[in-house]
């Protein structure tokens, strides 16, 4: 994108890297210096809708870019957070902890239409810009051995819902509305939006 300066990506997923890039946007990833602090952010409160959730800990992690950002007096520079929320029903599906979770998970959404929410949340200054994707997926009627065989593969590890749209759950999915970066952990027609923003500041 023309005009834009060099902004920080408060993301460990590699996901959300390589659509920047893809959109041709210079970056510079920001990580966490407390990687168990920053998975504590993800913890869903008690009652907590889905939106609300996603919304709150984008917001959370952008506070927390923004105190990293001082604590290592790097230059002043827009900061970009994101957090993907999968849904089934009225429930958040998270990052599994281990194998059995996962496998849980897919055979929960196997022959099921869920939602998947991406927010973003930009600060550039005192400003802060904000987006929300929501995106429905349908997923195929999986066998033991199709979920079986995929959370061998380890991908389902780190990923909410315990799949990765981009890799081999892809073979699972019939059809999508919505954004399919989106789904993948960055909206870039809403990341491009917030961004052509600030370009205009």
């Amino acid at each position: 994108m023309n005009g834009l300066p060099l902004i920080y990506l408060a993301s460990q997923s590699p996901r959300r890297q390589q659509l920047l890039a893809q959109i041709a946007v210079p970056f510079e990833v920001l990580l966490p210096s407390d990687t168990a602090a920053a998975e504590a952010l993800e913890q869903v409160l008690p009652g907590e809708l889905p939106l609300a959730y996603v919304q709150r800990v984008t917001k959370l992690k952008l506070v927390a870019a923004k105190l990293e950002l001082k604590r290592r007096e790097w230059p002043e520079h827009p900061i970009l957070c994101a957090d993907t929320t999968v849904v089934l029903g009225a429930e958040i599906l998270g990052k599994p902890q281990d194998a059995r979770e996962a496998h849980d998970m897919l055979r929960r959404l196997s022959g099921q239409t869920h939602q998947v929410f991406t927010a973003i949340a930009l600060s550039h200054g005192r400003q802060t810009f904000r987006a929300l994707s929501r995106s429905k997926v349908r997923f195929d009627e999986l066998s033991e051995s199709d979920i079986h065989a995929y959370v061998a593969s380890g991908e389902p590890m780190g990923k909410a819902g315990a799949y990765g749209i981009q890799g081999l759950a892809s073979g699972f999915i019939r059809s999508i509305q919505g954004s399919y970066s989106g789904i993948m952990g960055l909206p870039l027609y809403e990341t491009t939006q917030l961004l052509r923003q600030i370009a205009g500041n």
